[in-house]
Formats: structure tokens, sequence, C-alpha cells
């Protein structure tokens, strides 16, 4: 499976716990690329409760793909009033 296709998949596995549908499927992602994956998060509001986590749960599931390591993984959360403490939140690793 090509690399993308793998994202996207994983992608589709982080669900929003507000809707029940996936992060992908919403259109929450924009900017994809899978050179050394890179993509950009907005929440559903600028208010969302779970920025965080989605955005952790997100970086999780990409980093399950066989040979991507944390340091191939960029995400940019927009649009969020938090953006810049979940963008920092993920440059410590996630935790």
């Amino acid at each position: 499976m090509p690399l993308k296709e793998e994202v996207v998949e994983k992608l589709e596995s982080v669900i929003d716990p507000h809707t029940g549908t996936d992060v992908h499927t919403m259109g929450l992602i924009n900017d994809l690329k899978v050179n050394s994956i890179s993509l950009t998060f907005k929440p559903t509001s600028p208010f969302c409760p779970m920025g965080v986590q989605l955005a952790v749960q997100i970086k999780k599931a990409i980093m399950t793909i066989e040979g991507i390591g944390e340091e191939d993984i960029d995400i940019t959360v927009q649009g969020h009033i938090n953006a810049d403490e979940i963008n920092k939140h993920l440059a410590n690793k996630g935790e």
C-alpha cells in the first residue's frame, strides 16, 4: 500500500468523540504531504475540548506505520484558541 493511503487509513482511525466521525472524513486534515509526513489539523471549533487529545491521537496513529518515526511527522494545529499550546505539546513528543 502506498504511504499516502497508509497515512489516510491511520487518520481515519482517529474518531472525533463529539461526532463519531473520523478526522479525515470530516475534513479536519489539510495540506497532507507524505515524503516526511506533514499536515495541518483544524479542530471542529476554536474551543474544541478534545483538540489536544485528537492531535496526539493523530500523531500516534501515524507513528504506527512501519518505518515512520516521530522525527518524520510535522503536525500543525490551526483554528483552535490554544493552537500554540497544542503545537508545543506535540513538539514535546506528544506526551
